[in-house]
């Protein structure tokens, strides 16, 4: 998985009024946990944007001024509820032979057969939490969708892979293709299918959120 560095400074001060001069001078302040204590410490805002304001996950390098480098992921961070400028943000350190949970992102691959048939695709879930160590998380999970027919989904036991497990249930459906008034038949095959059952419909009708932290 890619990684991004963020240079930060240590913070003596943790108080309100040391925060607040922090985000007055254009700085985030941050916390690492996961280790044997808490570091403070701060960051230029800017320093987040390739981090924060993108699908794509990405694990951190966190290099202080002292010359020393942390690895770590993006556990939790605060918005402004008005001006949405970063308030705060936790990090949580990580090591190379401890196992970590992150959301990745889904890579649909291919066109259903399904929608070219008229069917609508229906993307359940656009990223998945998966349990790894650092080592074996990968930049995105690709799903191989070309052959969904209408009715057909794809659930997450087809996207099982050996360096890292899901954590969702088996019966996950990851995106199915569903029936719509313009779908035609392409063969008896299809004529065969079955739609989508009705206690299906509201969980294909809205795409999920991937989650910062459980």
């Amino acid at each position: 998985m890619k990684s991004i560095t963020i240079n930060g400074s240590k913070r003596e001060s943790v108080g309100k009024k040391a925060t607040q001069a922090l985000r007055n001078a254009g700085q985030v302040p941050c916390v690492l946990y996961g280790g044997d204590k808490p570091v403070h410490f701060s960051a230029p805002e800017l320093a987040f944007s390739k981090l924060v304001y993108t699908p794509n996950a990405h694990t951190v390098v966190i290099e202080l001024e002292s010359g020393e480098k942390l690895d770590a992921i993006l556990q939790d961070i605060q918005f402004h509820p008005v001006t949405d400028r970063i308030l705060h943000v936790d990090f949580y350190q990580t090591f190379a032979d401890k196992e970590i949970t992150m959301d990745i992102p889904v890579n649909f691959i291919g066109n259903p057969r399904g929608v070219r048939n008229g069917g609508v695709l229906r993307k359940n879930r656009r990223s998945l939490r998966v349990k790894a160590i650092p080592g074996n998380l990968p930049d995105f999970i690709d799903a191989e969708i070309s052959d969904l027919k209408i009715g057909s989904k794809l659930y997450i036991t087809k996207l099982e892979n050996d360096a890292y497990k899901f954590m969702h249930p088996d019966n996950t459906v990851v995106c199915l293709v569903r029936r719509s008034r313009a779908a035609v038949v392409e063969d008896d095959e299809d004529e065969d299918e079955e739609g989508v059952e009705a206690g299906d419909v509201p969980a294909t009708e809205t795409d999920d959120v991937a989650a910062v932290k459980e």
